[in-house]
């Protein structure tokens, strides 16, 4: 008995060109257990890719090859969207002109790999899709090839969809095909390129620094590597290439740079990751502003990537000054937000049991904020140690506010024109009460006056003042004092030159002084810290010791670099930007996982891989370790 639609005897049918084994496998269906039989791409090469064809290749023949992103069944027609990293084309498919292929195409599914060869037809107007590149053309397909099935993706990959994130990673091979994240990693290949060409262009070498190197328990943790060579010994991978680069200055390379990963073993967050990228720069005889110039070239040729114009020269403000007005090292300067101070007659603190300095920040048009919201305010402050917090809202009338008892309407009209409110404003009060059980320190009073602003920017519709808002943060503190374990720790690095003028109190103030340390800010995120080094060794054998490193310490650690500091080191500073941060910022998104191929999960976990994971004990054993259990 012949299969239906095969023709006995005398009889025509459009189907007397296939043999009945080979219709038999064009109409069967899939078999999990059991694969298709599959085609082979032979010697065949793709013609064009499929985000490629426009009307100007109508009546070509091409050749085309990708993923099956959608599928449409009309019957006598079948149409698929084949999607590959340029785009999607559609392939028509009809049963009366190509019957091999339509039968093909009723059996395949999303995702499954399939190339096809056909014409280039002109779509009619009725069916142009303008969301498409490709949509004023499609390909009639006169033989479709499946080259591979696919099972039935987790997630739409053709679709934007909320989808856990943990899934996402776990079946990251098949996120990655989604066009955002296409999009993004072509971005980052991009702004990879354009670092490379704006510094060899400015004169900078790229030169590649060690993976293994030892550890320098200063900072954040180490990844630590056993050596098998050296049993008991260890290597470290780099939380940076600082002394290295650092050394290549002083090997007489003058300008360096690297666009390198680091790995630090700490928690992670949005703008974390165990393992990162950074752009490195380092540079020899070095002026503050001919390096901020620089990197401001820089960021104009990568945010010209994303068709962005952005402002140039990026303010600057210290450190003391941030944090004054902004209670924050990486302030948001979009936002018309600054804390002010007020002063209070003595009588008048007394009265609501206040310890100066008392901070206001004017928020325009704040006044229309429900009482609610203004508890939760309250509420961030005192999880932040602050006890002491009110407001005042300015109107045609008066201020209202619940200081007024306390105070009088004469003292709050004068705290609301100090803090230069208008009617319709809202002013927001902070300080230190005297009633507490332990008065908050001014470091606790900033920073809950940081985090208060960072929810009013969160919790009110604002309106920003340009989209990208970059600044310059310099004179950091050179040091600060570690109460846990009793001694000054470096603000950046043990590297970092103090101020000259602060030399003479690296000893008898070391609180005082400053650094010649600053960070690049952009929309309220830190994307790049630096520093001129100190390049004088009896200065750097200084800095070790107000860090609390004995001679004996320094040398088993630094011994090496404190040697090469004797040997004419020049002048020298640098910066180390976050490569992953910038890109994500550029890319609009909220995550840099969403700019690294294949990050790790907010505890460090690779989902796919399913690393960390235990080793043999053959390999413990061969570098002389076994495992304590916690």
């Amino acid at each position: 008995m012949n299969p239906p639609g095969f023709s006995s005897p005398g009889r025509a049918s459009r189907y007397d060109q296939f043999s009945k084994a080979e219709y038999l496998r064009l109409t069967r269906k899939p078999n999990r257990k059991m694969p298709s039989q599959l085609d082979l791409l032979g010697g065949r090469e793709r013609t064009h890719l499929c985000g490629d064809l426009r009307p100007s290749h109508a009546g070509q023949d091409v050749f085309l090859a990708g993923w099956v992103d959608r599928r449409r069944d009309l019957g006598n027609l079948v149409f698929l969207d084949l999607r590959d990293h340029r785009g999607v084309t559609q392939v028509v498919c009809n049963k009366e002109t190509s019957p091999g292929s339509h039968l093909k195409a009723e059996r395949v599914r999303p995702e499954y790999v399939v190339a096809v060869r056909g014409k280039v037809v002109l779509r009619s107007n009725d069916t142009v899709n303008k969301q498409l590149a490709t949509g004023e053309v499609e390909v009639h397909s006169e033989e479709l090839l499946v080259l591979n099935e696919a099972k039935t993706p987790p997630f739409p990959v053709s679709e934007e969809t909320r989808t856990a994130e943990e899934t996402r990673l776990r079946y990251r091979f098949l996120d990655l095909r989604r066009g955002r994240m296409q999009q993004n990693l072509r971005l980052r290949h991009e702004a990879a390129q354009t670092v490379r060409e704006v510094m060899t262009r400015k004169g900078f070498v790229e030169i590649e620094t060690p993976f293994l190197t030892r550890s320098t328990p200063e900072g954040a943790r180490d990844f630590l590597v056993p050596s098998r060579t050296a049993p008991g010994n260890f290597y470290a991978l780099p939380q940076s290439p600082q002394i290295f680069k650092q050394l290549l200055m002083i090997s007489g390379f003058d300008r360096y740079f690297q666009i390198v990963r680091c790995f630090r073993d700490e928690d992670m967050r949005a703008d974390r990751q165990p393992e990162f990228t950074q752009i490195d720069i380092e540079m020899a005889f070095p002026q503050r502003d001919l390096l901020f110039s620089l990197i401001e070239d820089l960021m104009e040729a990568l945010f010209g990537l994303i068709g962005e114009k952005i402002a140039r020269p990026f303010p600057r403000l210290t450190h003391a000054e941030a944090i004054e007005k902004y209670g924050s090292d990486k302030p948001h300067l979009g936002y018309a937000l600054e804390w002010r101070t007020v002063s209070l007659p003595d009588a008048e603190q007394d009265k609501i049991r206040l310890q100066p300095p008392l901070k206001a920040l004017r928020i325009p048009g704040g006044a229309r904020v429900s009482r609610s919201q203004l508890d939760r305010w309250q509420d961030l402050a005192r999880a932040n140690s602050i006890s002491w917090f009110s407001y005042l809202k300015a109107n045609e009338g008066g201020t209202d506010s619940p200081l007024k008892k306390a105070l009088g309407e004469s003292i709050c009209r004068e705290m609301r024109v100090a803090a230069g409110a208008e009617p319709g404003d809202l002013v927001l009060l902070l300080g230190r009460s005297a009633d507490a059980a332990s008065v908050p320190s001014q470091s606790q009073l900033d920073i809950a006056s940081g985090e208060l602003r960072n929810e009013v920017i969160n919790k009110l519709e604002l309106k920003q003042s340009g989209k990208w808002n970059f600044a310059w943060v310099t004179d950091f503190p050179m040091f600060e004092y570690n109460e846990q374990d009793r001694r000054f720790t470096a603000v950046h690095h043990p590297f970092t030159s103090p101020r000259e003028e602060d030399l003479e109190q690296l000893e008898s103030h070391p609180a005082a002084v400053k650094a010649q340390a600053y960070d690049l800010v952009l929309n309220g995120s830190e994307i790049g810290g630096g520093s001129i080094r100190i390049h004088r060794r009896d200065i750097q054998i200084r800095v070790f010791q107000m860090l609390g490193f004995t001679d004996e310490q320094a040398r088993e650690r630094f011994g090496f670099f404190l040697e090469a500091l004797e040997y004419g080191t020049p002048p020298h500073g640098g910066i180390a930007l976050g490569f992953d941060r910038i890109v994500t910022l550029m890319a609009g998104e909220s995550s840099i996982r969403d700019l690294i191929a294949f990050p790790k999960t907010a505890s460090g976990m690779d989902l796919m891989c399913r690393a960390p994971a235990e080793v043999d004990a053959s390999q413990l054993d061969e570098l002389g370790l076994s495992v304590r259990k916690k």
